[in-house]
């Protein structure tokens, strides 16, 4: 049992429509662990979060803090990081985490600052719930608690589930990836890793099958696809297939990719938008094996809150 935490707010995206969620969420964390900056969450302007100074400020000044918090946890995604990349103080963090057992946790938007820390500080960050979305769910996912809390008091993890197709193999490689737009919204920009022999992990919302394709030949054409070792794709929700589609669909665009690159995709991880999912380390050393229709996910080298 992980002793009281101190989790610290930032908001570098959009404006908390949901303050209902919120507030429940804080409700439900404050039972057992202490809640810093939870002012941000009624900041706004136009669909930010506050400014951009106020939001680029949740960033920097966790340099300038004391006492370093246990999780720094994103209020939620939607859109503004993209415009605070270039005025982050990389140095400034890396100096300040590395070697700390700090917890930054966030996905969706938040891809754009994880892979920019990765980038630039070497800093592993964590893809997982964030305050609104998840811990104010109106049904908190056990799932996704159960995963989040094990995972972060684990120095090793392991994920297991089912996919539909038989495939075998192993492959070993630093875990990295996210949203699969934000992802794709990095090329060619200095704040996208360079991961050869990686492992990418994709997820994404709000897109149809063509675009999921349409953005995997961007990171095919990029030369970045082509130097993976697999492809786990989570959640896509809301990609649901019209009838103009005719039975194109998510599942086709991953056997095309498959075929087109000689990376193997590994499926149906719940990991995502959706209210179940996993929370993995981004930067993290990985094992991905299939046995049959059984995948598993062997996860180590990253921060942990297990001498808490």
């Amino acid at each position: 049992m992980l002793k009281s935490l101190s989790i610290r707010l930032v908001a570098p995206s959009g404006y908390c429509q949901h303050q209902d969620a919120a507030t429940r969420a804080i409700m439900r964390l404050s039972q057992q662990h202490r809640l810093e900056n939870t002012e941000i969450i009624q900041r706004r302007e136009q669909r930010f979060a506050g400014s951009d100074t106020e939001r680029l400020n949740d960033i920097n000044q966790l340099v300038e803090l004391v006492s370093l918090p246990d999780i720094i946890l994103a209020v939620r995604g939607g859109y503004g990081v993209s415009r605070l990349l270039d005025q982050i103080n990389y140095a400034g963090l890396q100096s300040t985490f590395n070697g700390q057992p700090t917890i930054f946790c966030g996905h969706s938007d938040f891809t754009a600052l994880q892979l920019a820390l990765l980038s630039q500080s070497e800093l592993i960050t964590f893809s997982g719930p964030m305050l609104a979305g998840n811990f104010g769910a109106e049904t908190l996912s056990s799932f996704t608690e159960n995963h989040f809390w094990q995972l972060l008091k684990q120095q090793h993890y392991t994920i297991n589930w089912q996919d539909t197709q038989v495939m075998n193999g192993c492959w070993q490689g630093q875990l990295w990836g996210g949203n699969l737009a934000m992802i794709c919204s990095l090329i060619g920009t200095p704040w996208l890793p360079k991961v050869t022999d990686g492992i990418l992990v994709i997820e994404d919302i709000n897109e149809s099958a063509f675009r999921v394709e349409r953005m995997l030949l961007q990171l095919y054409h990029a030369g970045i696809l082509g130097q993976q070792k697999a492809v786990i794709t989570g959640s896509f929700s809301h990609s649901s297939p019209n009838a103009y589609d005719q039975g194109y669909q998510l599942a086709t665009v991953w056997e095309y990719m498959q075929h087109k690159t000689g990376v193997p995709f590994i499926n149906h991880l719940d990991y995502g938008h959706e209210p179940d999912t996993v929370t993995l380390p981004i930067g993290a050393q990985a094992t991905l094996i299939a046995q049959e229709k059984q995948r598993q996910l062997q996860l180590s080298g990253y921060p942990s809150l297990c001498n808490n």
